[in-house]
């Protein structure tokens, strides 16, 4: 079964609209989705390691579009459903307390989420709902997506026929390396 998901997935990333569904991905995605839009970008780039930066440059301009929507969520959305769940526990103080800290640490918490598989819409909600300056914000959030995805890129242009045997060879390894990688995301998240 993996195998048939891998050669779908392979078959999808030379379709003539996979660029166009990699950018729908990577905009709700930053957003809403919860699968992160690797699991397209890097397939797109193995099957044409010529359009690596093409594919990495739609891939983070799309996230950031999409970052932005997950930041007006959260500028738009907490009065009527972030404050009414702090007011009912009790957490209104604690609330201002971590806006407080979240502002301070704004740029560092972008930066890292945008580039680690923590599931990067919690920061772009978050950033809206805390007030944390927008041209920060949007400076930040393609500094990191375009950091993780043009690394990313740049080792499958580079190494792309050794990494795409690798997979192949180990489709069972990397599959279990990524998902504990989503999960790890997810449980941090969980943590907090």
């Amino acid at each position: 079964m993996l195998r048939r998901l891998y050669q779908w997935t392979m078959s999808l990333a030379q379709s003539r609209y996979a660029l166009v569904l990699l950018a729908v991905i990577s905009f709700f995605e930053a957003s809403v989705f919860p699968i992160p839009p690797d699991a397209l970008m890097i397939p797109m780039i193995l099957a044409a390691p010529r359009k690596a930066f093409l594919i990495a440059g739609v891939t983070t301009i799309s996230s950031v579009l999409g970052g932005l929507l997950g930041y007006g969520a959260g500028v738009y959305l907490f009065e009527e459903v972030g404050r009414p769940v702090l007011e009912f526990y009790g957490k209104t103080d604690a609330f201002a307390t971590f806006t407080y800290y979240y502002n301070e640490l704004g740029a560092a918490i972008l930066l890292l989420s945008g580039i680690t598989p923590f599931p990067f819409k919690v920061t772009t909600i978050l950033s809206g709902a805390t007030g944390l300056d927008l041209g920060l914000f949007i400076v930040f959030t393609l500094i990191g997506r375009g950091i993780r995805f043009f690394v990313v890129a740049t080792l499958l242009w580079r190494y792309g026929p050794d990494i795409r045997h690798f997979i192949e060879k180990r489709l069972g390894m990397v599959f279990a390396i990524g998902l504990l990688a989503l999960l790890g995301g997810f449980f941090v998240l969980w943590m907090i």
